[in-house]
């Protein structure tokens, strides 16, 4: 496992984020698909698992998937990337890729702008601040469309906290990822 890009000072209270890149083989990628399957279905048994998000290639040429797992700790995702199941799939995955695979260990809100195997550090502020804030813009119709029909009885504060902690979700889990992926090109510049 490469070394962790970003732990917090507490790292085993906040919830961490494992980026993996593989270069599959050219024609390997159904098998590279079955594989993904299996380890994610292996993945999802551990202890402390929030859920795997995969980019798959938008180009043939570049078979390149990345896998963005997430866990409730460092200590659990160590222990899921330490173990036997997850050294016997890594074992099956040899013949599928390229190159070894590449893993960055990240915490916080910089996952949602760092890709594996590109850049070291996140793109300028200006352009986190503007895709954020398109992410916001996104989010804030979708939870009050879903949420204030169904809080509008409660005091305003719960309704606030709610509403908040629905928006973060939805921001780290769905719209992020999406609009990072959208916005690559522009986020990271060929240099």
């Amino acid at each position: 496992m490469s070394e962790p890009l970003a732990i917090s000072l507490d790292e085993d209270t906040q919830q961490v984020t494992a980026i993996i890149c593989h270069t599959v083989r050219p024609g390997r990628e159904q098998g590279y698909e079955e594989w993904l399957h299996g380890i994610t279905t292996a993945a999802h048994k551990f202890r402390g698992h929030l859920g795997v998000s995969v980019i798959r290639p938008w180009d043939h040429a570049h078979a390149e998937y990345v896998a963005i797992l997430k866990f409730d700790r460092y200590s659990n995702l160590k222990t899921w990337m330490e173990s036997d199941v997850r050294q016997e799939w890594i074992a099956r995955l040899q013949p599928l890729i390229e190159k070894p695979e590449v893993i960055q260990t990240l915490t916080g809100l910089e996952t949602w702008f760092m890709l594996p195997n590109k850049l070291q550090v996140p793109p300028p502020r200006y352009k986190m601040v503007l895709v954020t804030w398109l992410g916001v813009l996104l989010t804030l119709p979708i939870s009050n469309h879903l949420l204030i029909p169904l809080l509008s009885e409660f005091p305003t504060l719960f309704e606030q906290l709610i509403g908040t902690g629905f928006s973060v979700v939805l921001l780290t889990y769905l719209i992020m990822p999406h609009l990072t992926q959208l916005f690559r090109k522009w986020l990271y510049p060929v240099s």
